[in-house]
């Protein structure tokens, strides 16, 4: 029996080392490192409902701390899940708070792409409502003082405590990044919580959290870099005829196409290109990819050329290799066919002509979206995310 002590108090020193390792990587250098036993951190921060929560507000047996966050497509998944375990344990002495760390300023463009909201308070409380979460959910993303004192990692990543509010498991909810529930194979959050309800040991009492890192203030400096690198990526046109817009309105791969079709010439392509590229840029982490085919006379290509170099619709990196596997090395084409009829035929037979028009077209080659006139942005997106789901 003494030996089976000293095994389990080893495992959990073990696990403890790796832990405070991991944080270091993902951590700022004033972040705490909570360990098994620690008193739970106080915490004063605003809820999405209005109200101002402090730890004192929580008079539960059981506490569990979740940080979670609006874009990270791991968070989405897990959210569900907690929410029917909240509901299997109604009537139970345990609650659940969700905190936001993430600071705004730390997410790129590109990191948005699961989600149409960002991590902004107001943005928090437009996806509270929309989620219909059962627990409040705080906003830490102003200092993030709270994240630092429990040591969040990711989202998302869960504390939980007994009555006494001393630290009983951190990690993860469940062991799966998906949120189809058949994907689960281990519970270790919900199996804490029970047990301790119970009033027995806990059985894993430290699990890897996993999920997106959280997006600290002091990432502001990467993503002005990643701006910059956006704003000054090389833009290539190309010309392309008939037979090519043939083939990329067949679409024989695993992305989505947005294609549009503009000119220099015209004033509303010229208004809304702006919003495409934005959502060409968010989407690059995903399967999907925005495709441009200017009508302007093909003696003006180097008009064209420049107009898209002031919008930054360069090609981003992440989509570089799928092109060179399609032997494609830009996503920026002019047209030369004189033939507006033959261009219709090949891309979209329903388009009557006008500028600007837009289609997504589905892996296969079939349109799921189109739009002839002024976009808006965040219409193609929601469409975007529809299609792509929230999820990973």
């Amino acid at each position: 029996m003494k030996t089976l002590k000293l095994l389990s108090l080893a495992t959990v020193l073990l696990a403890s080392f790796a832990l405070t390792t991991r944080a270091a990587d993902y951590t700022p250098p004033d972040a705490r490192v909570l360990k098994i036993g620690d008193a739970a951190p106080n915490f004063s921060l605003p809820g999405t409902d209005g109200k101002t929560y402090t730890l004192d507000s929580f008079k539960t047996d059981v506490l569990m701390v979740i940080f979670i966050s609006n874009h990270c497509p791991d968070s989405h998944a897990v959210e569900a899940r907690l929410m029917k375990f909240i509901k299997e344990m109604e009537g139970q002495p345990f609650s659940v708070v969700a905190i936001n760390p993430n600071n705004p300023e730390g997410l790129t463009i590109d990191e948005l792409g699961f989600s149409k909201y960002g991590d902004s308070f107001e943005e928090m409380k437009l996806y509270a409502k929309e989620q219909g979460f059962p627990f409040p959910y705080l906003n830490d993303g102003d200092t993030q003082a709270t994240a630092k004192a429990y040591g969040a990692m990711a989202t998302p990543h869960i504390f939980i405590f007994d009555r006494e509010r001393k630290l009983r498991y951190q990690g993860q909810f469940d062991d799966s990044r998906f949120p189809d529930a058949s994907t689960v194979k281990t519970t270790e959050g919900p199996n804490a919580v029970k047990a301790l309800l119970a009033h027995t040991a806990v059985p894993v009492e430290i699990t890897n959290p996993h999920g997106c890192s959280v997006k600290w203030m002091e990432k502001k400096g990467q993503v002005k870099e990643f701006n910059a690198t956006w704003e000054n990526t090389p833009v290539t046109l190309e010309k392309i005829d008939l037979a090519g817009v043939t083939k990329l309105a067949r679409n024989d791969t695993k992305k989505y196409r947005i294609v549009n079709v503009w000119a220099t010439w015209c004033a509303p392509c010229v208004q809304e290109f702006p919003g495409l590229v934005s959502v060409g840029w968010r989407l690059s982490m995903r399967p999907a990819e925005l495709v441009t085919i200017s009508l302007d006379d093909p003696k003006l290509l180097d008009r064209a050329q420049k107009f898209l170099q002031k919008n930054h619709a360069g090609v981003p990196s992440r989509l570089a290799k799928s092109l060179e596997e399609e032997g494609r090395k830009t996503n920026n084409y002019l047209f030369t066919d004189p033939s507006s009829d033959a261009l219709i035929k090949a891309l979209d037979p329903e388009w009557q002509g006008p500028l600007p028009h837009t289609v997504v077209i589905a892996p296969g080659g079939k349109i799921v979206y189109r739009k002839t006139g002024i976009l808006d942005p965040h219409e193609l997106y929601s469409k975007m995310l529809e299609l792509l789901t929230p999820y990973y």
